[in-house]
């Protein structure tokens, strides 16, 4: 009504030739007319109605304009057919399992904006791409009686592979192939495979073949010897350890047995007084006691094993694993492996490992003559384990993870739930007794005792969900496990590796899966890292 006020005053001026304009000041403000009564020159209605009007602040269509690029630049077209990879609440993100990422193309992540509040209850899932362990060897059809390698292939002895037969473990893993024929010739071994692999028969087979060998052709006074000495981080993986020793070396006598801490000097030099061990399986504490007091001798060792190395050469074991490591011969070429004033072989096993571990072993062996087993898919997400990651706040974690366990309260396999910390630990304990929920848990202010008995009791099924910190993530056999939740998210990619690894294992339950709650800041860091990694599908970074 004021822009029309305006031209009718302005077409009676021009009528009149006088120029009288009345209008209202907020009108003066977006039109002005230009009256030049001597000059003729005037600027009527029609020019008035020609005016740009400006409805948009410039910077706002500045920022719109931006915005519109950066979309254009983001809007990656990774979705082909075919089952999808990653699979997130926003479908726009979604990745399928054939796309391919170029050199310098950059992912858009599911977890790019997790670090603000308007993120919870986002979330994302990558889906597994194989249906079998990408550690165990494909069996083809019509080809499984000519060209499927078993253990008898190895040269081990008939008495042992009837008792892997009895077991019900014929077909050997990848990390089995590369490592039993170098261990048999008397290598030094570094062997990094991924968790759930079978590293462990791939060292305890040939020792044991070895060991029966050289009891039918040694004297009475030798045999008052260890021979075999297995250094492990835990007890609870001590014992397990050993009872898979023990189930092997039941035809041939060999002695098995464990020391581990949580026992004073009395139990430990009882142990040792009684009968000594042809395999001892130790923790490092107990063992260096033992060594303090000349409760045995390490001179006539035949292998000396380091089992989970990424935890045996951080600085929490490594002066303790220095000390060991000085007290025993070890080898620095196969040829000193065997003969009168033989050397223990070194075998190094683990899944990840630690900076450090060079300085160590050179002090002790050749390190240019260690053989190096190494997996293609060391450091790599399990291809064959969905892994789901939920953005949810500190105080709604219990209630996300209670329906997770109702999902699985019917079936009869495991759940491990795992925190950061021991008091986290008994409070999630006493919250999940309140709603029903039949558990136990693990942590490492229990005593030893009563930790083997917690853990035996999970194993055997008795209890299916243990609520645990680290301490059960390392080693230990957790083949009945079906989920794995992961309540606190870890510190670093290791820990993830290793609490990831407790599903998806060799001769384990099949469909396995991880989930993993986000909370923090520092913990959507590590998420993005993990992200990352499996939409380029390459190693986690820093490993």
């Amino acid at each position: 009504m004021q822009l029309l006020r305006v031209a009718c005053l302005a077409s009676a001026a021009s009528r009149s030739r006088s120029f009288t304009l009345l209008c209202q000041p907020q009108c003066v403000k977006m039109y002005t007319c230009f009256w030049f009564h001597s000059s003729g020159l005037c600027q009527t209605t029609r020019d008035l109605e020609e005016m740009p009007v400006i409805r948009v602040p410039k910077y706002l269509q500045n920022r719109v304009e931006s915005v519109k690029v950066i979309g254009g630049q983001n809007n990656i077209h990774n979705v082909k057919a075919g089952r999808l990879l990653i699979q997130s609440k926003n479908p726009t993100l979604n990745q399928s399992a054939a796309y391919i990422f170029g050199k310098f193309e950059k992912p858009v992540l599911c977890s790019k904006g997790w670090k603000h509040n308007k993120s919870y209850g986002d979330y994302f899932a990558i889906n597994k791409t194989r249906s079998v362990a990408p550690y165990i060897e494909p069996q083809n059809e019509g080809e499984e009686n000519k060209t499927c390698v078993k253990f008898n292939n190895f040269s081990i002895c008939k008495a042992l592979v009837d008792v892997l037969d009895r077991l019900n473990i014929t077909r050997p893993t990848k990390v089995q192939l590369q490592t039993i024929p170098k261990v048999m010739k008397g290598h030094n071994i570094l062997c990094a495979a991924e968790t759930g692999s079978g590293k462990t028969l791939s060292y305890l087979l040939p020792i044991i073949h070895k060991l029966q060998a050289q009891k039918t052709s040694e004297n009475n006074a030798e045999e008052c010897k260890i021979h075999t000495l297995i250094l492990v981080p835990s007890r609870e993986l001590a014992e397990q350890v050993a009872a898979v020793s023990r189930m092997l070396c039941r035809p041939f006598g060999i002695v098995t047995k464990t020391v581990g801490g949580g026992r004073g000097v009395g139990h430990i030099k009882m142990l040792f007084r009684r009968q000594i061990p042809d395999i001892l399986v130790a923790t490092p504490g107990a063992l260096v006691k033992a060594l303090r007091r000349h409760c045995l001798d390490l001179s006539e060792l035949s292998f000396f094993v380091v089992d989970e190395a990424d935890t045996m050469f951080d600085h929490s074991f490594s002066d303790m694993l220095e000390t060991i490591l000085k007290s025993a011969n070890i080898s620095r070429d196969p040829s000193e492996t065997h003969g009168l004033g033989h050397k223990a072989q070194l075998l190094v096993i683990g899944a990840t490992f630690p900076g450090g571990v060079e300085e160590i072993l050179s002090q002790v062996t050749d390190l240019g003559k260690m053989r190096i087993i190494k997996s293609k898919m060391l450091h790599f997400l399990m291809p064959h384990v969905k892994q789901t990651f939920i953005k949810v706040k500190s105080a709604e974690k219990i209630l996300e993870l209670h329906q997770a366990l109702k999902v699985h309260e019917n079936s009869n396999c495991g759940v491990l739930v795992f925190c950061n910390k021991s008091a986290t630990v008994n409070w999630l304990g006493y919250s999940l007794e309140e709603m029903g929920v039949r558990h136990t848990r693990l942590q490492g202010e229990m005593a030893a005792a009563v930790r083997m008995g917690i853990f035996h009791q999970f194993q055997k099924g008795t209890i299916n969900v243990l609520i645990c910190t680290d301490i059960a993530s390392r080693g230990l056999d957790t083949s009945k496990v079906k989920l794995v939740v992961n309540y606190d998210f870890p510190h670093s990619l290791a820990d993830y590796i290793h609490r990831a690894g407790r599903v998806g294992r060799a001769g384990g339950e099949e469909h396995g899966e991880v989930l993993s709650f986000v909370t923090h800041p520092w913990d959507v860091e590590l998420v993005q890292k993990i992200e990352t990694a499996a939409r380029k599908r390459t190693s986690l970074p820093g490993l």
